[in-house]
């Protein structure tokens, strides 16, 4: 699990509390949408698709730290929309920071550059980078050319000065794994911190709607991507049990209230992905919600393909504290696969006659 240990040891004692308790239902992290807007209209993404009046409201700093309080997860990841288009974004994470809460600020980083003064390198902050593969694919599915060039630099200059950078990618159909494969090998080389990757969801607003994967589907791209992926030393930042679920080697129903979602307009339910309705607060959310009505057993169509990581990888975490032997087999998993990186190991040369891959037209 590639995170800082702080954080790995916080979530261990955290989810070991809750299970000694006797706790069913508890959050890992709280996704948190202090706005909608945003500077790019993704294919795969319905958020923008809100009316101006909706885009133009922002949760304000105390509405934020009163959710993450509320709900008590020690991660808090903060989405959108881009967060980075809210004037007082920077409040709002040194509040969580104040707090010890973890922060993933999940951006763009279209706005990254010139917005990285206001913020100071924690161990409780980390940014996750959306890439969704190299730079002619990435484009493709931001709908913007040049994107990917600014998300690189600043991800180089946020490693500078000293930051956790992540990054978090969406797979959907058509996508070639073994571009994939070299992608990862560039991340890799780059010094990120972590790799987050995930199926896209098919929102019901996203302009787009043949791009999203299949359940067999999702097996047999993730089986053959990720394939020795453990003997490489990809540092993804999930549960290693979450990967082998993409892969098809485990199976596991979702536990939509792992990451419960708190937006402009309340509690969401059931869970990140969907929209059916909102409760006034977490306690609402988790006592007035009908959750045999969601999952991948429950028949409901909406669940039946999401193999989502916000669904999901609270399964996978769950199964690991399952048993005394699944626990040390997380445990060793994650300590054996962690591949030393020097920090002066050079990335790619993106330059004419350089050492870049042509085929992938990768351009950092």
């Amino acid at each position: 699990m590639a995170v800082p240990f702080r954080m790995q040891w916080r979530m261990f004692t955290y989810v070991l509390k809750q299970r000694l308790r006797g706790n069913p239902r508890y959050p890992l992290v709280l996704m948190l949408e202090p706005l909608f807007a945003c500077n790019l209209e993704c294919a795969g993404c319905g958020k923008i698709q809100y009316p101006a009046d909706i885009l133009r409201q922002r949760l304000t700093p105390q509405q934020c730290w009163e959710a993450a309080e509320e709900c008590g997860a020690p991660i808090v990841s903060i989405a959108g929309g881009e967060p980075l288009a809210h004037s007082e974004i920077d409040a709002i994470v040194e509040g969580f920071v104040a707090r010890k809460k973890f922060v993933y600020l999940c951006t763009n980083a279209i706005l990254l550059e010139k917005n990285l003064h206001r913020f100071q390198p924690s161990p409780y902050l980390i940014f996750s980078i959306h890439l969704d593969g190299t730079e002619k694919t990435h484009d493709r599915m931001v709908c913007r050319e040049g994107v990917y060039r600014t998300a690189v630099r600043a991800l180089r200059l946020a490693k500078e000065k000293g930051f956790y950078v992540m990054t978090n990618t969406t797979i959907f159909q058509g996508e070639d794994s073994e571009e994939f494969r070299e992608f990862f090998e560039t991340l890799t080389a780059m010094g990120v911190d972590g790799m987050m990757i995930s199926p896209g969801y098919a929102y019901e607003k996203a302009p787009q709607q043949d791009i999203f994967l299949k359940r067999g589907e999702t097996h047999s791209w993730f089986s053959k991507t990720l394939r020795d992926w453990r003997r490489k030393g990809w540092a993804f930042n999930h549960s290693p049990f979450y990967l082998d679920f993409l892969e098809g080697k485990r199976d596991y129903d979702c536990t939509p209230w792992g990451n419960p979602l708190r937006n402009l307009f309340g509690w969401q339910r059931p869970c990140y992905l969907q929209q059916e309705g909102y409760a006034k607060s977490f306690r609402e959310l988790l006592e007035t919600t009908d959750w045999s009505k969601y999952g991948c057993r429950s028949g409901n169509p909406k669940c039946a393909h999401c193999m989502v990581h916000v669904g999901y990888e609270p399964s996978a975490v769950a199964d690991s504290f399952s048993t005394p032997g699944k626990f040390l087999e997380m445990v060793w998993d994650i300590v054996t696969t962690q591949r030393p990186r020097s920090k002066s190991r050079p990335a790619p040369d993106p330059s004419p006659g350089g050492r870049r891959p042509q085929k992938l037209e990768i351009a950092v």
